[in-house]
């Protein structure tokens, strides 16, 4: 790149931003797009303004993100930053057939067994979706057992389709049989999520119709709740995989996993604490004062990260989103977002939480929006494992494909007592 310095890549990346953002684009962009908004939001918000050492990797790497040098060939000349409409051409051009075909096999397995039902309804009404989600994926094993050898390349990609896009039917299930409503069916002439939506929320006297700015900021939060890393649910489905055991089952082990609350469940722990906080009255203060209080075993969900120390750079994105989806649905009397604010306003003035880098995270602003659209709290686990599900099957088929693949079997080190002597049981007391 001939970029000269940090001002003249932020300006050009910020034009291209904006250029791409005006263009009618597959939806599928939006994934580039929100990793290069977030790489700018890093780079330029005041709020949570980065050190020396961290802003020169990010700027590398949007820099790196706005370019296009990486998928278009050397041999075409003229190809700048801010070239948007050559790249996009370029790129999406030759992607465009194959992923119409792709989103086309997956609307051809939305549909469950009719004899599914039975399995939804064997559940109490106030069990929880990851446990209904967990089984219902497992029981999919039952009903396609010619397409579950792992090593069959045609019957892995079947299962993957199968189970992509049979998940929203299943969570939209369980979620109408908790509440007391038929199930509905899907309408495969939808895309993906406003299909969901439809699932979860049209009932026969009434169809549900998607606000566009509802369906982006979903799309959005499944982009930024995608799979990354060997956590805690990754590593489920690994191990179980590494016995060979079929997709459906590694992915159950996976959704069991996610299901911990030091996992998957902590936008729901938000949710939660706020509605602990306005049945308290709604006064944040004594609740802020407990979690600065280091003998209080209190702490405010929702803010930190464990692998994100300075910040969770997926939150700056969200924050928008939530703005846009509360504006959208004309949302401005829910207490527990008005107690969700005022908490954000703190962790962003107060020195406490600045020194200590405690800023809003994506659990925070995730649960916001999921209430907003309508999804019941314990729901915000199972949305989270859907956005986690292409990163799960992803890692059991790169798994599976290679042929060195053994078995895990972790070390185990014994540090209990070296010798002990024996006494009968007779002489036992």
């Amino acid at each position: 790149m001939s970029i000269a310095d940090d001002d003249e890549i932020l300006g050009a990346a910020s034009d291209f931003i904006a250029k791409l953002r005006e263009s009618e684009l597959p939806d599928f962009v939006t994934d580039r797009l929100v990793k290069m908004e977030t790489l700018l939001a890093m780079l330029t918000d005041a709020d949570w303004p980065l050190d020396a050492d961290e802003r020169s990797p990010v700027l590398a790497a949007l820099a790196y993100a706005c370019d296009p040098e990486d998928i278009i060939p050397d041999e075409i000349p003229g190809i700048g930053l801010l070239d948007d409409a050559v790249m996009v051409e370029l790129v999406f051009r030759e992607l465009q057939h194959e992923l119409e075909a792709y989103e086309e096999s997956i609307s051809l397995h939305t549909l469950l067994r009719e004899d599914m039902k039975h399995l939804f309804e064997a559940f109490p009404h106030r069990a929880h979706p990851m446990q209904i989600l967990a089984s219902a994926t497992s029981a999919l094993a039952t009903y396609y057992p010619d397409a579950l050898d792992p090593h069959d390349e045609e019957a892995v990609d079947i299962s993957a389709r199968r189970l992509i896009a049979k998940t929203p039917t299943m969570i939209a299930w369980s979620y109408k049989y908790s509440v007391h409503q038929p199930y509905i069916y899907p309408q495969n002439d939808l895309d993906y999520l406003s299909n969901f939506l439809h699932l979860m929320f049209s009932v026969p006297a009434e169809p549900y119709t998607a606000d566009p700015v509802v369906g982006r900021a979903l799309n959005m939060l499944l982009v930024l709740h995608a799979d990354h890393g060997q956590n805690c649910s990754t590593s489920a489905v690994r191990l179980v995989g590494s016995s060979q055991a079929n997709m459906f089952s590694s992915v159950a082990a996976g959704i069991h996993a996610l299901s911990g609350p030091l996992h998957g469940g902590a936008n729901q722990e938000v949710l939660e604490m706020l509605e602990q906080i306005v049945v308290a009255g709604g006064d944040v203060a004594p609740f802020v004062a407990r979690a600065k209080d280091k003998d209080d075993p209190f702490r405010l969900m929702g803010f930190g990260h464990r692998v994100y120390k300075n910040f969770d750079p997926r939150a700056r994105i969200i924050k928008r989103a939530a703005d846009d989806v509360l504006d959208a649905l004309g949302i401005d009397d829910d207490p527990l977002l008005d107690v969700a604010m005022q908490l954000e306003e703190v962790a962003l003035s107060d020195d406490y939480f600045v020194e200590r880098k405690l800023y809003p995270n994506v659990d925070f602003y995730s649960g916001i929006i999921y209430r907003a659209i309508g999804f019941p709290t314990d729901m915000f686990t199972v949305l989270f494992a859907l956005g986690r599900l292409p990163g799960w099957i992803s890692q059991w088929r790169e798994l599976l494909a290679d042929p060195t693949t053994r078995i895990f079997r972790p070390t185990q080190v014994y540090i209990g007592p070296e010798r002990r002597p024996y006494v009968p049981i007779e002489d036992r007391s």
